[in-house]
């Protein structure tokens, strides 16, 4: 029995397709991740209401999720790296399902928060897993194309998980949004077992860097707090102030700590490479703009041009089916000309889109939006899946995991700065504008109006519709604002890809071992500086 399974098994899976095998399991999970990442928001009002939630615990159903994935992203790359990918990836999967199945379960909001943090480990285990796996299964003139495929998948995951969680909520119910995670899980799980084969580090042993960890985790978590409430706490506030130093001094301990372990949990010989800083600092800068305009867009659409959840995904679909197509293409063409020409072009293209968004109005519409997404979505389908080809090239295959979940991180933590920047940038230049637009309403009622305005909440109901009028053109004018910023801060990612990614032929930079960079330390304080600092 169990040799007839074997040759089945053999026919199926070859030395020549096993890598595609492998691809369709990250595939499978990786749908599954960014699908969560969409899916859950325009739930958030039924949820409120079977659960009778706080609006506290409304926030972290969304919060404790992105704090356990951000912060644990690295983690989860540099264990798969020590004890094996695959490992390390089907304990994410098989995490993520089963906290999935307990969140559709989940009787109160205490809970549901709860599995929604555990949820987040998973995912911080499933997402470098997915990325460092085929980079293994893939040799480097194919890496590309493959990358291609699991940037386009993401961008799928993301055009329907509006629509998708829109549907299932309206007419089942918000729990089914998580039931569909438990049998993709599934698949993935018998895939990947099926397919994808074991890899990890050879060149260090089984250590684990428990005091980086710690202060690795402790850093990231108070940063990705402070960035999450900023604007609830407000910036200047002792709690977000004491956040931010806790950040500091913990990363700053965190780089001394890994200049003097045997197995640092990241190399920071990575950062010797230009194309391996470029790629990383496009992965903040497209992250940071990106989201943000994702995030308060939506807004726009709900609040302002009372568009329903459903009505609202479907209009982002332009924006992401033109990634879909997009992005597989782009990936294999970063196999003949290179990342660099390509996230330099898509960089720019993003950024004429944001610009041309910033011109909406409270009266503009969707038709104003409609050539911004679809510009959109062709420059980051350019950019994304060539940005983590770079990446990926640009370290030894060896270091795929912690490669990936440092990649990852820069995009998570983007992501937060952005939403976190944006709502401060909203409810700063909307307050001025509400202030002088009532000048005779009570300050009271205007500083609710502007807190409103920053956190993305409805303003209505129980207030005047001239407050209401207020209110909405000061949104509008801000997320102009900061639109127009946004388009800049993409600009100047053009301008990081066109000089620091290598290009195409071009010989690597010599990126030194760890021996060599400790002897460097040792014998010359400059050296150890510049490396500090990097």
């Amino acid at each position: 029995m169990t040799n007839r399974i074997l040759a089945h098994r053999h026919r199926l899976v070859n030395d020549e397709n096993s890598k595609w095998w492998t691809l369709g399991a990250m595939c499978f999970a990786l749908f599954m991740i960014m699908l969560d990442n969409t899916v859950v928001n325009v739930a958030l009002p039924s949820i409120q209401r079977d659960l009778h939630a706080s609006l506290a615990a409304l926030e972290w159903t969304v919060n404790a999720y992105t704090l356990t994935f951000a912060v644990l992203l690295v983690t989860g790359g540099r264990l798969g790296d020590i004890f094996g990918r695959r490992r390390m990836f089907l304990f994410g999967v098989v995490v993520f399902g089963l906290s999935s199945l307990a969140i559709g379960f989940a009787p109160n909001d205490t809970i549901l928060v709860a599995f929604r943090a555990v949820q987040g480990v998973g995912a911080a285990f499933m997402m470098p897993g997915t990325l460092s796996i085929i980079t293994q299964a893939f040799p480097a003139e194919q890496r590309g194309t493959a990358i291609g495929t699991w940037a386009g998948v993401s961008a799928l995951a993301l055009a329907i998980g509006p629509v998708i969680g829109g549907f299932l909520t309206e007419y089942v119910s918000w729990r089914a949004i998580f039931f569909i995670n438990p049998p993709i899980a599934v698949v993935a799980i018998a895939v990947t077992l099926f397919a994808a084969r074991e890899s990890r580090d050879e060149t260090v042993d089984k250590t684990v860097d428990f005091a980086g960890i710690a202060s690795l985790t402790v850093g990231l978590t108070a940063l990705v707090l402070a960035l999450v409430e900023s604007n609830s706490w407000h910036w200047g506030s002792v709690r977000v102030i004491s956040l931010l130093v806790l950040a500091a001094v913990s990363l700053a301990g965190f780089v001394v700590i890994e200049r003097r372990v045997k197995a640092p949990m990241i190399d920071f010989t990575f950062f010797r490479s230009r194309t391996s800083i470029g790629a990383n600092t496009v992965a903040f800068l497209i992250s940071f703009a990106m989201f943000a305009q994702f995030f308060f867009l939506t807004l726009y659409m709900q609040n302002v041009l009372h568009y329903s959840p459903l009505e609202t995904g479907l209009r982002f679909l332009p924006s992401t089916l033109m990634i879909i197509v997009t992005a597989p293409l782009a990936g294999r063409l970063a196999d003949r000309v290179g990342s660099r020409p390509l996230m330099t072009i898509g960089l720019a293209i993003v950024a004429s889109a944001l610009f041309i968004e910033s011109h909406l109005t409270i009266h503009s519409g969707y038709g104003l939006l409609l050539p911004g997404f679809v510009l959109l979505g062709l420059g980051m389908g350019l950019v994304m899946s060539p940005m983590s080809t770079a990446a990926m090239n640009a370290v030894d295959r060896s270091k795929a995991g912690a490669a990936s979940g440092v990649l990852s991180m820069s995009r998570m933590v983007g992501s937060t700065f952005g939403v976190a920047v944006m709502g401060a940038l909203v409810a700063t230049i909307g307050g001025s504008k509400i202030n002088s637009s009532l000048p005779d309403v009570p300050a009271s009622v205007r500083h609710a109006v502007t807190d409103a305005l920053g956190s993305g909440a409805a303003i209505g109901g129980h207030v005047s519709e001239r407050i209401v009028a207020a209110a909405n053109d000061a949104f509008v004018s801000a997320l102009g604002t900061g639109l127009l910023i946004g388009s800049l801060v993409t600009l100047s990612g053009a301008v990081v890809a066109w000089t620091l990614i290598q290009r195409r032929g071009a010989a690597p930079a010599a990126v030194p071992t760890r021996p060599a960079v400790e002897q460097a330390i040792e014998s010359d304080d400059e050296a150890a500086r510049e490396i500090s600092l990097v």
